[in-house]
């Protein structure tokens, strides 16, 4: 799905120890089509940076995830003249090293439905479109939103188990 054109190869497994020290990417792009795609792009850099590698299942799990949170934004959370943030996360403990993907946006007049309504909210066959809350529900390990904390809107966040037990390199 996403390649690094300088390295086609991959693990499956963090490529470098994360070690226990948390990594953070913020930013805020505009609200169009182009900040999507491009936040998706500075996230799969990040995420290779930060050892999760190109072409691995957890890489393209959370890349898609921050393309359909992205998308949703732009799409539902369109504010003119407003952009919206990108906050990715990667913490090692002793359990796992986790992501977390939030997009906040400020539109709070349109809420997405709470993980337990996404799945009766798309039932086969009536809809082509609109299912990407369900591919996140998918894919994440959890995922929910929650009112904006510093300012009008919402945050929509998930959260994906990039390797679970002992890290790598220890």
């Amino acid at each position: 799905m996403t390649r690094n054109p300088a390295d086609l190869t991959g693990t499956a497994q963090l490529t470098h120890p994360a070690g226990n020290m948390p990594h953070t990417f913020e930013m805020r792009f505009t609200s169009t089509p182009r900040g999507a795609r491009l936040a998706r792009r500075l996230a799969a850099h990040r995420l290779d940076s930060w050892g999760v590698s190109y072409d691995t299942g957890a890489h393209d799990a959370i890349v898609l995830i921050v393309a359909e949170l992205t998308a949703n934004a732009v799409l539902h959370g369109h504010v003119p003249g407003r952009d919206f943030h990108l906050r990715l996360h990667l913490t090692t403990d002793a359990r796992a090293t986790t992501t977390r993907v939030e997009v906040a946006d400020t539109r709070g007049e349109r809420l997405p439905p709470r993980p337990a309504g996404v799945a009766a909210d798309h039932a086969p066959g009536i809809a082509e479109t609109g299912r990407g809350l369900l591919l996140v529900a998918a894919l994440a390990t959890r995922w929910d939103w929650h009112p904006r904390l510093d300012g009008p809107g919402k945050t929509v966040w998930a959260e994906y188990v990039v390797h679970a037990g002992p890290t790598v390199g220890r």
